[in-house]
Formats: structure tokens, C-alpha cells, sequence
């Protein structure tokens, strides 16, 4: 496993990353709240070791990062309120549940036909979004049923000669991952609450919106 500091990356370093990415490698890397596995979500292969490296079961979606709003229009159809709560809370820690363009693969999607799209407030994951040309996933660096990390040591802790590069950010300021609003519905259902709270969202909503049953 090679490891990158995120504060020293130089223009081959991206390249050298954006190269793995393309060969299906995995990579771990720091977002705005924990530190994610990113891959290609364009290739099976790569989709296969993310489930690989997580131990996690094929019937659980995978989120993707993007770093625009056109980006995330890419891959999945917009919904009503998509554009009152993106003006709002994107770039930051808020991923919406969307029905998946048909270009989006089925093993992605666990076969919900719905997809987690984001766009971070972080440096390093969104000029590597940029850099790669398309959307990378970003589901959580760790072992499936272990706490989110938020340190590359702990990252190195759980997945070490799992995947095949870190980049090192240093300490992240949440292990509880990004909120997550299902648009799917109407009215929308918050499926989980991270640093947006129910609240907030109840006021941009104007109370139109309801917790996971």
C-alpha cells in the first residue's frame, strides 16, 4: 500500500492516483466527515473489491462523490426539493438518495435502482473528482460493522493490505458520516442524521419531511 500525504500532493501524485483508479484499485482517502474507499464505479471489478475490502454484503448500495451539481445529474434523475436543499447544504455533509440513471451498474445500486450522490466540502476528495473525469464512491474506510475512521492509522488498522493507496489528511472532524435524505419519497425521508440535523432539515422543508420508520 502507498501512502500520499494530502497536504504535499503534486500534480504526478494526482496522476499516479487517477491511474489506479482507472485499473479498478482502491483507494482510501479523507471527505469532510470520515475517510472513504474510493474506486471506479463504472467497473465491476473495482466494485467487487470494495465488497471485498469491507466484508460487506452486495445488497447494500455504494454512495458516490461528485463535485457539481451537473455531475450528480449524471448519474441520477432529479427529484422535487433536489435544488432547495442542494442551494442550501452542497458542498457539505449531505447525501441525497435519487433514482440511478440507466448508465449507473446494477451492482452499485444493490439492485435499488436508487443512488447516494454528494458533494464534499473537501479539498483533496473533490479535485480528485475533477481530476478522474466522473464520479468516485465514497462509502466509509472501514470493515463493515467496525466504526467509521477518521485517522489514517486507523484506517491502516482495519483495511492494510486491503487496498492499494491512503492519502493521509490527517484527523477528520466526524466519525458519524454525512445525513442522508432519501428524495425518492414524498414526502422525503431522513434515512440518517449526521451534522445536518432532523431539525434543520424540518425548517427547509417547512416540515415536509419525516425520520426512517
Amino acid at each position: 500500500m502507498k501512502v500520499f500525504r494530502a497536504d504535499a500532493l503534486q500534480d504526478e501524485d494526482y496522476d499516479e492516483i487517477v491511474t489506479l483508479l482507472r485499473s479498478c484499485g482502491v483507494i482510501a482517502f479523507p471527505t469532510d466527515t470520515a475517510y472513504g474507499l474510493g474506486a471506479n464505479p463504472f467497473a465491476d471489478a473495482a466494485i467487487d473489491r470494495i465488497f471485498e475490502v469491507k466484508g460487506r454484503p452486495e445488497n447494500k448500495p455504494i454512495l458516490l462523490l461528485v463535485d457539481s451539481v451537473a455531475m450528480a445529474e449524471s448519474v441520477a434523475k432529479p427529484a422535487h426539493d433536489f435544488d432547495k436543499l442542494l442551494q442550501r447544504f452542497w458542498p457539505g455533509p449531505l447525501t441525497v438518495i435519487l433514482t440511478a440513471a440507466k448508465s449507473v451498474p446494477l451492482k452499485l445500486t444493490a439492485g435499488t435502482q436508487t443512488v447516494g450522490v454528494r458533494w464534499p466540502m473537501a479539498d483533496f476528495a473533490t479535485n480528485l473528482v475533477k481530476r478522474f473525469g466522473r464520479p468516485i464512491t465514497a462509502t466509509s474506510a472501514n470493515r463493515s460493522g467496525l466504526t467509521a475512521a477518521v485517522t489514517a492509522e486507523e484506517v491502516r488498522e482495519q483495511l492494510d493490505d486491503h487496498i492499494d493507496a491512503l492519502v493521509d489528511g490527517g484527523r477528520l472532524p466526524s466519525a458519524g458520516g454525512s445525513t442522508v435524505v432519501d428524495l425518492t419519497v414524498d414526502p422525503p425521508v431522513l434515512l440518517r442524521e449526521g451534522p445536518i440535523s432532523f431539525e434543520t432539515l424540518q425548517r427547509s422543508f417547512d416540515g415536509r419531511i419525516r425520520r426512517k420508520a
